[in-house]
């Protein structure tokens, strides 16, 4: 949109009519001047769609990572079983936002390890966080028809279950790991397979983040115990 002194500086070198001696009729009403403004602001516009589309691809190959600040609150998560296609595991750190009423002594990190799972099955999803005097309850998954998940990553501090693998490689970097697409940092001790299986699957985990996660038979509710 043309400033004040745009328009005066046009106003003043405004050419005369040769034959009347008399500057011609101005050509641009409010239609040509919306016009000019949608054109200005879709240019405006092309390089922060062009962004946000980059970062969505790089994120859809694992080349970024999705990041956020956690709370600081962890939560438990069980399920009867899992199955996934394409695991990976490593450490890390999350933290929280500054001056969070729940970073205590640790400086707002908490020391995780990150499990990836390309594809996941689960079976009975249970999900509780403890509110203080209650809990906030999650299920799902307990019919014939199962959690699903893709480009599921927990970041965890205890995780218990009985598990096997397919062709698994223990003490890879991080930074080389190739089976779900994602990958730590440099010198990062980490492990991956092919496929996973965990029954009695038990979580203490601070975050969680999935491409999609289905969810059948979901029922939130607050109850005295949790999972």
């Amino acid at each position: 949109m043309a400033s004040s002194s745009d328009v005066n500086s046009s106003a003043g070198n405004t050419p005369e009519d040769p034959e009347s001696g008399s500057a011609p009729a101005a050509v641009e009403g409010p239609d040509r001047r919306g016009q000019v403004r949608l054109r200005r602001a879709a240019v405006m516009a092309v390089p922060a769609a062009l962004a946000a589309a980059g970062l969505a691809i790089l994120t859809a190959q694992g080349a970024l990572g999705v990041q956020f600040s956690i709370s600081g609150m962890p939560f438990t998560v069980t399920a009867k079983s899992l199955d996934g296609t394409g695991f990976e595991q490593f450490g890390g750190l999350d933290n929280m936002i500054d001056d969070s009423p729940n970073a205590g002594d640790t400086g707002g990190q908490v020391l995780i390890i990150t499990s990836a799972i390309k594809t996941a099955t689960l079976d009975s999803l249970c999900q509780s966080v403890d509110l203080g005097g209650t809990n906030l309850l999650i299920k799902a998954g307990s019919g014939a028809t199962k959690v699903t998940a893709t480009d599921l990553a927990t970041d965890s501090t205890q995780l218990t279950g009985d598990a096997s693998f397919k062709n698994i490689e223990i003490g890879n970097d991080a930074s080389t790991l190739n089976k779900a697409g994602v990958q730590g940092n440099k010198g990062v001790f980490s492990q991956q397979a092919d496929t996973v299986h965990i029954n009695n699957l038990r979580q203490t985990n601070y975050a969680t983040t999935a491409g999609v996660f289905k969810l059948p038979g979901l029922k939130l509710s607050f109850s005295d115990s949790g999972c």
